[in-house]
């Protein structure tokens, strides 16, 4: 009989010590390797929420600062960008395209992105994937609205469905711009962005709402602007928030970069968006940090758990030992045999833990598209993945050397003094 299979049937004589062990394992297992799925995939979807676009500019600010309230919609800009500026730099001979945007105002928690239509055709995420209509199609009226899918799914909204939008982000009852509705136009599929959260607008159309307002206070009634009129009207915009900007050459990326941060009219700042985003990353990654260092100290536990199980298992197996010798069993096999039972231990909490984790997310994978915007993606175990199941595997075969060598040293003598 082969040593695998005397390990084999010796679990099988303590089935329920041994499936403990195992579940004990298992749960560690699934959860270092959840952990490291979720971290990566939010670190994917994070740096990924952007593709394709070369510089952001605003006015002089941070470079987190910047990201955050022009690609995250997460607080203000420090300034306005006078639209005079604007045209000047995005009809530089270097630039490919420019997405203008202009923030501000909101509708139900939801952040309200003024914008023209190149950025449907130009705003690039992921791996350079472009924005697509789940149903409807772009602005192409002062009063039409673009809605995230996250904010129709909230809020039950179709195409066509009339809204009204609030000034200021803290918008209320009071601040609504209630004689001038919007019409909802189009709806984005999801992209697991900050464009799954927003509502966007023409620059037209914020123009529009604002043309009556006196130093953010509503109109009088005598003062107020009717919807119809405003269609007569220049709309022309006075300032924006800030602009994306796509390079005919990467090569032009530091000099237009530097032009940028050293333009006199105005003060301005350029960011690199993957740099910034990539630094950002590191500010918020403590967290990730610290769920990987406790799934490691549960690993640990789990694997104390399984030292703890056949340590204590010595005892009552002595007989056996001896009967394993006596039959002609060099020490070696002994020592073999308490090896061979930590890697079937850990082989099959490696299944196991596989089995589940992966379970657990397709399970959760709705919810956690849909309350978090993670989207997790199934695929067959990365590299590291698999790393960590071999360092799963040696970490159970050393932990499993310390009860053998003791098998292996008292196995005979131990035994035999043993009286029924």
């Amino acid at each position: 009989m082969t040593i695998t299979k005397l390990a084999w049937k010796s679990l099988k004589n303590r089935k329920a010590t041994a499936i403990l062990t195992i579940l004990s394992i298992t749960v560690s297992v699934a959860l270092l390797l959840g952990v490291e799925r979720i971290r990566t995939e939010a670190k994917q979807g994070f740096t990924h929420t952007l593709s394709g676009t070369d510089l952001i500019i605003g006015a002089r600010s941070s470079p987190v600062n910047l990201l955050l309230y022009s690609v995250f919609h997460i607080g203000n800009a420090t300034n306005n960008v006078s639209w005079k500026t604007y045209k000047e730099l995005s009809n530089q001979p270097e630039v490919a395209w420019s997405i203008p945007l202009s923030l501000g105002d909101s509708h139900q928690g939801y952040r309200v992105v003024g914008t023209e239509n190149q950025l449907f055709s130009h705003f690039k995420y992921a791996n350079k994937q472009s924005l697509t209509f789940s149903d409807g199609k772009p602005f192409d009226d002062i009063y039409d609205a673009v809605i995230g899918c996250e904010v129709a799914e909230k809020l039950h909204y179709h195409v066509n469905q009339k809204i009204i939008l609030s000034h200021g982000v803290q918008g209320t009852r009071f601040q609504e711009h209630g004689d001038k509705p919007f019409t909802v136009s189009g709806i984005l599929t999801c992209t697991n962005t900050p464009l799954d959260r927003v509502i966007l607008v023409s620059l037209e159309g914020i123009e529009a709402l604002h043309l009556d307002w006196i130093n953010g206070a509503p109109p009088l009634p005598s003062l107020s602007i009717s919807a119809a009129k405003t269609h007569n009207m220049d709309l022309t915009p006075t300032s924006i928030t800030a602009w994306m900007v796509g390079l005919k050459s990467k090569i032009a990326v530091f000099q237009y970069q530097r032009k940028i941060n050293q333009y006199k009219p105005e003060a301005l700042t350029a960011i690199l968006p993957g740099i910034v985003l990539q630094r950002l990353w590191v500010l918020v990654g403590s967290a990730e940090n610290a769920l990987l260092a406790i799934s490691i100290m549960v690993f640990l536990a789990g694997l104390i758990g399984m030292l703890t199980t056949i340590l204590a298992s010595l005892n009552e197996r002595r007989r056996e030992m001896a009967i394993l010798r006596s039959i002609g069993a060099r020490p070696r096999h002994i020592f073999l045999l308490m090896i061979y039972e930590s890697i079937i231990y850990a082989m099959a909490g490696i299944l196991f833990g596989f089995m589940l984790v992966y379970g657990l997310l397709a399970g959760l994978k709705p919810l956690l598209e849909s309350k978090l915007s993670l989207h997790i993606s199934l695929t067959w175990p990365g590299h590291f993945e698999l790393i960590l199941a071999g360092f799963v595997l040696l970490s159970s075969v050393l932990f499993g050397i310390i009860p053998a060598w003791r098998a292996y040293k008292t196995s005979l003598s131990d035994g035999l003094a043993i009286k029924l």
